[in-house]
């Protein structure tokens, strides 16, 4: 008897024995997964895309290609915002800056006609009267607002100081420039390099002049890198 009730005491001790290690399996197993999982999981939060604000005047938007290009290839966001942006591109360089500029380019400006037009090569002098109106008057001469940076370099390269005559066309920008002296074969006006196309010719050149990207803040880290890349392509 004393036999038997040993042997019924030791059974479920070895019950308990075996419970215990399987317990301590399963919480072994647990800590693993946890410790896999915690590795698998990132130790910091991913970075938002940075976000700039670019704007370009008219003369110059040939050139906002090559900047959302530069954009692109550093995860940079663009939003186009004439209000304090980021980045401004224009064409030549302002009687006034207030903030840091940088060459990204070079554009030719042209006095433009159409193939068809009687007007040929011109010199500076025939260039001044043609656009004051002592030129042929049978000829449309075109414009742009004062304030536009193509009209500041033509009133400073090509009038310097005449006034254009009062029968000139206003323009608002280089696309009705352009469409105009491909339909009109008797318009003369004024063009960027960029902006010459179909059967329009140059009679004059008023000279090179760097495209600038003003920087509004250089601590702006995302700004700088797409100025960067603008400034090496």
């Amino acid at each position: 008897m004393i036999v038997e009730n040993v042997k019924k005491e030791r059974k479920p001790r070895r019950r308990r024995v075996e419970f215990a290690e399987a317990g301590g399996m399963v919480f072994a197993l647990f800590l693993l997964s946890s410790f896999i999982i915690s590795c698998a999981s990132p130790s910091q939060p991913a970075q938002q895309p940075q976000t700039i604000t670019a704007y370009s005047a008219s003369s110059a938007q040939p050139w906002m290609t090559d900047l959302f290009a530069c954009a692109d290839e550093l995860s940079v966001t663009v939003k186009v915002s004439a209000e304090n942006p980021d980045i401004s591109l224009r064409i030549g360089e302002p009687d006034a800056l207030f903030f840091p500029a940088y060459q990204i380019g070079e554009e030719e400006v042209f006095i433009v006609t159409s193939r068809e037009s009687p007007v040929q090569n011109l010199s500076l002098a025939e260039a001044q009267a043609l656009f004051s109106g002592s030129g042929n008057p049978s000829i449309q001469v075109w414009v742009y607002p004062s304030e536009l940076d193509l009209q500041e370099l033509f009133d400073q390269f090509v009038m310097q100081g005449r006034s254009v005559t009062s029968s000139a066309r206003v323009a608002i920008d280089p696309q009705q420039m352009s469409d105009v002296l491909n339909t009109e074969s008797r318009a003369v006006g004024i063009l960027p390099g960029r902006w010459k196309g179909g059967d329009s010719r140059e009679v004059y050149s008023l000279g090179k002049f760097p495209v600038l990207a003003v920087l509004r803040d250089e601590s702006q880290d995302a700004a700088a890198a797409v100025l960067a890349c603008l400034q090496s392509n």
